[in-house]
């Protein structure tokens, strides 16, 4: 198993045939393959390879607060510089334009940030911003109206678009501007708190937020427009999520629910860059990019307004009522490219984003943990976090090929109950339904950006809080959290943060 460090569980037969839709694997490899991540049934010792969260790759460093930042460890030497340039890029402060520094102009002119870190703090997760308080770089708004036209919904059937922005202030709420331009306008954030009792006495106070936008500097926005709010999402592992075949992510989807375990992940199709191809959305809290370079880009274009290869339009999220904003000065340099972020800008900060390493697991063997991690099978936890699969040989990465990783994640969309419903369709998702996060690193979250913030929106303060949102597809799982004894949700929790 020198070369296979870890395929989803399969449950049905219709699912096990799907491994024959792996193009990639020899009868013998597909054979071992199904072997390996079968579901765990022996929970009195770590499986194989189990503390290796991200086979070859994983990052063996210290567990402190540069753990989310380190390169894939399989990286060879000749491949570091890259990553070092990539990461120097990812830090890099935009300004605006023109500027007497070459090549780091370009900034907004409407931008959530000046730099990729800006949002993703070491690499990690991002926050809210406190109640009432001043901003959080780390969280914006995403703004997007339902169609009124027969064109509008054709473009959303055809998927060549996913959402239709709003048409005075564009696809996010921009809250900073070059000088001279107003910002948008800000986000307020309120929380209305009650308590959910679990057994063995334990009280936990949950928060609901709801979001208020103003100072809105260019009019009223149209009365239907839908707002969800989005806090920056780790950054490890990227590179191997987009090296699991997609017809793994197909074979666990079960959007009718044939075998009755109330657990019916959908796909959502959505297409490849700028091709015609529709394929299983993989990145971002709704599974609507398909790709790490395509997620890049769009970052750089609509949190900092710098235009790229592959979003060439200089005046980012600027939209056309907002002419001012579009008759600002590009940062475009000609001789460097006709982008402000010409080659190899994009393609650096790209291989860095699919080469930060997963880091090791802590204490996968300790007793504790291994009762946890069986309450959390027991549970059906598993059903939509997949612990395991091995990665495809034809990956466009040789580090990330035919690697056994697991990232508890079936890349799916789910139901996820009222609760977390943020009441807004993006491709095939409805307001309720979010992408399983993988939960690989998430014991380190307060270690590397010193917070416990967790959910799409950050409103758990803890990873109970965070459980005991889960409704909808997740609800039964949940509600065996709750009537767990106190000791036993310790041992589950133990679990979760050994990960």
């Amino acid at each position: 198993m020198a070369g296979l460090l870890m395929l989803p569980l399969f449950s049905t037969t219709a699912q096990a045939g799907a491994m024959a839709a792996r193009n990639d694997l020899s009868d013998t490899d597909a054979a071992k393959v199904e072997k390996v991540v079968s579901p765990a049934t022996d929970f009195s010792k770590p499986e194989q390879y189990e503390a290796m969260s991200g086979g070859a790759a994983t990052s063996s460093a210290a567990a402190d607060r540069n753990a989310f930042s380190h390169p894939s460890a399989n990286l060879p030497f000749d491949k570091r510089q890259d990553f070092v340039l990539g990461n120097g890029l990812f830090k890099k402060l935009w300004v605006s334009a023109p500027s007497s520094t070459q090549a780091s102009d370009g900034l907004g002119p409407l931008y959530n940030a000046r730099s990729c870190e800006r949002c993703h703090v070491n690499d990690g997760r991002g926050r809210p911003p406190e109640e009432n308080g001043g901003r959080s770089a780390s969280m914006l708004l995403r703004l997007s109206v339902p169609p009124r036209t027969e064109n509008e919904r054709a473009r959303l059937r055809d998927k060549t678009m996913l959402r239709l922005p709003e048409p005075t202030y564009g696809g996010q709420l921009q809250e900073l501007a070059l000088p001279g331009l107003q910002p948008e306008g800000r986000m307020v954030v309120r929380y209305q708190n009650r308590t959910v009792a679990l057994r063995g006495g334990e009280m936990v106070e949950l928060r609901r937020p709801t979001y208020e936008i103003r100072d809105l500097a260019y009019g009223p926005m149209r009365p239907d427009v839908m707002i969800s709010p989005r806090v920056a999402p780790p950054m490890i592992g990227l590179g191997l999520l987009e090296a699991i075949h997609p017809a793994d992510i197909v074979a666990n989807a079960d959007p009718d629910d044939v075998d009755g375990d109330g657990i019916s992940g959908r796909v959502n199709y959505v297409r490849a860059d700028a091709s015609e191809e529709l394929v299983p959305g993989r990145f971002g809290w709704k599974a609507t990019i398909a790709g790490v370079a395509q997620q890049t880009a769009e970052a750089f274009l609509t949190d900092i307004g710098i235009s790229t290869p592959m979003f060439p339009d200089s005046f980012g999220d600027c939209t056309p009522v907002q002419s001012e904003c579009r008759a600002y000065a590009p940062g475009v340099q000609a001789r460097l490219g006709m982008t402000e972020a010409p080659d190899p800008v994009l393609g650096l900060v790209t291989f860095y984003a699919r080469n930060l390493a997963v880091p090791a697991r802590r204490d996968a063997g300790d007793p504790g943990v291994l009762k946890g991690k069986e309450l959390f099978h027991g549970a059906g936890c598993v059903a939509c976090h997949r612990p395991k699969y091995v990665t495809r040989r034809d990956a466009l990465q040789v580090e990330h090929r035919f690697q056994l990783i697991w990232p508890y994640t079936d890349m799916l969309l789910h139901d996820m109950g009222e609760g977390l419903s943020d009441g807004r369709q993006v491709g095939d998702a409805g307001g309720s339904e979010w992408r399983t996060a993988p939960l690989w690193g998430i014991g380190l979250t307060r270690t590397v950006n010193g917070h416990g913030y967790f959910l799409h929106d950050g409103r758990a303060r803890s990873l109970i809080e965070a459980i005991l949102w889960h409704g909808g597809e997740a609800k039964s799982a949940r509600d065996k959290v709750v009537d767990m004894s106190p000791d036993e949700r310790r041992y589950l929790i133990r679990f979760l943060e050994s990960l």
